[in-house]
């Protein structure tokens, strides 16, 4: 028997295994209804997200990314979820880390296995034991953390806290939405869009590798100049009733799609 058919047979039960995650009667019908935007399948191969690591996501919100990683991970790795200081002086922090809770609470067969950590740059930063991951995902948060006065400090902690909580080899993969290039610096400090060659520096410059870059998240009719930033587009659609049916028929926004890794050690 050729030595490719057991690698054959591996990777044909872990991309069914991804599949059923994603299409598992578990996940909220909301989220569902955005795959063809956000491409979770095509994502997470990208990034190379096999079903017996230790993943971590930051942010991870409502559980958008959650609802297909915890399955997935539950038989033979561990998920984290670095979500919001459940201490935060911020209600919309808090109340979003209270329903993530609620949510695992509420549904234990897919959750179980799902830890819990805090993550608040450039304060709380201990996503993972370090040195414990083989990968750290980040779904359009990265613009968060550079907004309202974080600038590249802030960003800069971020990023060594997800360099810290890797292996050497491990993968970040970051999602975000992206700025043209031509645009100045200045429009990232609002619009929720963020230049790619910002985000390479930073992450180059705490120690990452950039991989590789993927347009599976792209979306050439966003022009990213919208009256109020990325959240005037599905799903946020912030201008309410104005204009609503020209934003969705742009539909979500233009987004970058990085792959890096922690060096080896030599």
């Amino acid at each position: 028997m050729s030595a490719l058919m057991p690698l054959a047979s591996a990777q044909a039960s872990q991309n069914a295994a991804l599949r059923a995650a994603i299409d598992g009667e578990h996940r909220t019908a909301s989220f569902r209804a955005r795959d063809d935007a956000r491409h979770p399948y095509q994502t997470l191969e990208f990034f190379g997200i096999t079903p017996d690591m230790t993943v971590v996501e930051l942010w991870p919100g409502g559980g958008w990314y959650s609802e297909i990683l915890a399955p997935y991970l539950k038989p033979h790795g561990v998920l984290y979820a670095a979500h919001f200081d459940p201490e935060t002086e911020i209600e919309y922090f808090r109340r979003s880390r209270q329903r993530y809770e609620a949510k695992l609470a509420a549904d234990p067969q897919t959750y179980s296995q799902v830890r819990l950590s805090v993550f608040d740059p450039p304060h709380k930063l201990e996503i993972a034991p370090p040195g414990s991951a083989d990968a750290v995902l980040t779904f359009r948060n990265v613009h968060n953390w550079y907004m309202r006065g974080g600038g590249e400090d802030k960003l800069s902690a971020a990023f060594r806290a997800m360099y810290v909580a890797l292996k050497p080899g491990g993968i970040l993969g970051v999602v975000d939405h992206r700025l043209p290039p031509e645009r100045p610096f200045s429009d990232q400090d609002a619009s929720g869009y963020m230049r790619t060659d910002l985000v390479i520096d930073v992450a180059r410059e705490v120690g990452f590798e950039l991989v590789d870059g993927s347009e599976i998240n792209a979306n050439p009719a966003d022009t990213a100049d919208h009256p109020k930033g990325v959240w005037t587009l599905p799903p946020s659609l912030r201008l309410g009733e104005e204009n609503a049916d020209y934003y969705l028929t742009i539909g979500e926004s233009d987004r970058m799609t990085l792959k890096f890794v922690k060096p080896q050690l030599n």
